[in-house]
Formats: C-alpha cells, sequence, structure tokens
C-alpha cells in the first residue's frame, strides 16, 4: 500500500486514451496502462471512446482502496479539493457538487451564501450545505479569478474556437480541446487538425 500510494501520489495529470468509459468514470490508457478515473457527468457526456484525452487528477487514497478522479481545468480540481477539506465532505459528495455547473457559477452561489445547488446533492442536507459556504466563501475569489484568467487566453483561437463549434462541438468541449492544444503548434489550420486529433476525429 505504501509503495501504491508513494507511485499514484505522484500523479498530478494524465494523458491518453479512453478506453471505456462507465457510470461514473473513464478509462485512461497511458503507458500501456489503464486508468479508472472518476469524472464529472460533464466531462463523462463529452467522452468518446478512443478519443485522446487530458485531465488533472486528485488521488483519495483509503484503508481499502486508491480512486483517482480526474478535471477538465486547474479550477475544478482546486474546488473539488477545497470542498473535500472540509470534514464530513467526501470525494463522491464534490464531485457530484462539481456535477451540478460550472465552477463559476458555484463559485457566485456559495459567496452570497446560495446553498440551493449544493442540497441538490445526495447526503448534503441544509447544515452541511450551510457548512460548505461557511467554511469556502472566502476562499473562492482565487478560484474564479483563475477561471476567468483561462478564459481569457482563449481570446487567442477564436477561429479555431469557431470552426470547432461549426464542425458540431459544444463550446465547452471546444475551450477544453483548446486548453490542452500544444504551445509550439501555430497556425489555424494546424491547430484545428490537432484539436479534432485530441477530439478523436
Amino acid at each position: 500500500l505504501y509503495v501504491l500510494r508513494y507511485t499514484f501520489g505522484m500523479i498530478g495529470s494524465l494523458r491518453g486514451t479512453i478506453l471505456t468509459k462507465g457510470a461514473t468514470y473513464i478509462v485512461c490508457e497511458t503507458g500501456g496502462v489503464g486508468y479508472k478515473v472518476f469524472v464529472t457527468t460533464e466531462f463523462l457526456s463529452s467522452a468518446r471512446e478512443g478519443a485522446n484525452m487530458f485531465v488533472w487528477t486528485h488521488l483519495a487514497v483509503r484503508e481499502t482502496a486508491l480512486d483517482l478522479y480526474g478535471f477538465k481545468s486547474p479550477q475544478e480540481l482546486t474546488f473539488f479539493e477545497l470542498l473535500i477539506g472540509i470534514s464530513g465532505v467526501g470525494p463522491r459528495s464534490a464531485l457530484n457538487i462539481l456535477s451540478l455547473a460550472s465552477v463559476e457559477t458555484l463559485s457566485n452561489a456559495i459567496s452570497s451564501g446560495d446553498t440551493s445547488y449544493l442540497t441538490k446533492v445526495s447526503g448534503i442536507g441544509k447544515k452541511s450545505a450551510q457548512k460548505i459556504v461557511l467554511e469556502l466563501k472566502d476562499k473562492l475569489g482565487a478560484v474564479i479569478a483563475g477561471s476567468e484568467e483561462g478564459m481569457n487566453i482563449q481570446k487567442e483561437d477564436v477561429e479555431v474556437l469557431e470552426a470547432l463549434k461549426a464542425l458540431g462541438y459544444s463550446h465547452s468541449e471546444a475551450r477544453d480541446t483548446l486548453q490542452n492544444l500544444p504551445q509550439d503548434i501555430n497556425g489555424t489550420n494546424d491547430r484545428i487538425k490537432e484539436a479534432l486529433k485530441l477530439l478523436g476525429q
């Protein structure tokens, strides 16, 4: 267990191919190894078997299991880790909260004291929701700022974004793919081709 904890604890992200997906997870193959990664419903709905993928990861260590959780952005990962840092909020509940809405929406709701999103999650009652709001409302400014900064970077790739949307991809799919494009690929056409490779086309 200690060897595994040390090895897996070093994993901050995964890039590979989606082998398959279940009701709450995907299996990402990288380096000949398939990693079971629990993801949000939004991530799962856009995942395609055989497509390339990239996730930021968090390893939840329990006595009987090592569970890997994956996120599309550093902001989602940070929000998740803030949630599980609250007594009584486990990784599954935190992931379910992130499945309800975007980080920006959840952060704004918590900052304003709105618990309605949180109580939609099974196991999160009114008291638990109030506790989350109390502990996080002053910690979320950096998360929102980081998310907005990431959106500003996307403006450099407007043509690529619009091209992907014209091909039928959602705004979030196109935006997240742009975030994962290698920086050394220049030119609109080349970046569109690389984006389509990441999307499994």
